[in-house]
């Protein structure tokens, strides 16, 4: 099959671009967020191609892959086919709601021809999502392997420009929840943070795979990829109970609370007892790979795939 899709979700384009099908991505000069082309940190394979806006006009497509409320004019322009009209689409919300809970109608909610997918029921039961055909195609994420090695007594967090996104990922509670453990903050645009910026996926791996735990600080974000990571990983996991967290982590795989007295003492029992914490990382790897698995996803989406274009 021939797909067409912005890259805007690194992990998840990432996993996706694993199967069977040739993807072609938008790329502009600038490499700007409309036309990044491929991947730079991770490993993408040959069937995703780039195409600039010029050469999209005509290009044999089955269906097209919409992740932002702009791309189907964007789509319709580049390719003279109009989405969901002309060729088969379907949008993928990666995000949870913003605003109020009666406010939340999504974007494709009205748009005829128009699937929806969420990567999360928790997604799924907070958008509006009105008369359009949803389902929920839940992450699956390429194994790093199992590589934890803890032998730092330290936390990693992952969180992508926490100035900007603040309260929304936790950013706040760093300065707590770090004097409870040290933690190493790595992601984009986190100097400011005092943390390690835009590793290559490998590299961020093997880094996170040197701490002693995962800490998951988000408190209102879809369920993070690289939360799914570091259980993939083998790494044992401190989290907020919010969003699709609690149904992701399992009680054996680490704590999830909303109390952070709670997890502050989760942090420091972790860094006191190695042992306990690689065989809560052995559940969470346990965990992780049966229901997030890179072969289940893939299922999933060929056969939503087969089912829109048919």
């Amino acid at each position: 099959m021939r797909i067409f899709a912005w890259h805007v979700h690194g992990s998840w384009m990432t996993a996706f671009v694993q199967g069977r099908h040739r993807t072609f991505v938008p790329v502009l000069p600038d490499r700007g967020p409309d036309g990044r082309g491929r991947a730079r940190t991770w490993t993408w394979p040959d069937s995703v191609v780039e195409v600039a806006p010029s050469a999209a006009r005509g290009l044999d497509v089955d269906v097209v892959i919409l992740q932002r409320p702009h791309e189907r004019a964007l789509a319709a322009r580049w390719l003279g086919r109009r989405p969901g009209v002309d060729v088969p689409a379907v949008y993928v919300e990666h995000n949870a709601p913003q605003g109020a809970v009666n406010e939340m109608r999504h974007p494709v909610a009205d748009l005829p021809g128009t699937t929806l997918v969420h990567v999360t029921h928790f997604n799924r039961l907070f958008w509006d999502a009105g008369p359009a055909r949803t389902v929920v195609i839940e992450h699956g994420i390429v194994d790093p392997g199992p590589r934890y090695e803890g032998t730092l007594a330290r936390g990693a967090v992952v969180i992508n420009e926490p100035a900007r996104r603040g309260r929304v990922v936790g950013a706040d509670l760093l300065a707590r929840l770090g004097k409870a453990a040290p933690l190493d903050l790595f992601g984009m645009e986190v100097a400011a943070f005092g943390g390690i910026e835009n590793l290559p996926q490998a590299a961020l791996h093997r880094a996170l795979a040197k701490r002693r735990f995962y800490l998951h600080t988000m408190r209102w974000t879809s369920l993070g990829l690289s939360l799914l990571e570091a259980m993939q990983l083998g790494m044992p996991v401190v989290a907020l109970a919010t969003t699709e967290v609690p149904a992701a982590v399992p009680p054996d795989a680490g704590v999830v609370s909303n109390r952070l007295d709670v997890l502050e003492a989760a942090m420091r029992m972790l860094l006191h007892e190695p042992e306990r914490a690689r065989e809560m990382g052995r559940a969470a790897r346990r965990a992780a790979l049966a229901r997030h698995g890179l072969a289940r996803f893939l299922g999933d989406w060929d056969r939503l795939l087969a089912e829109v274009t048919e």
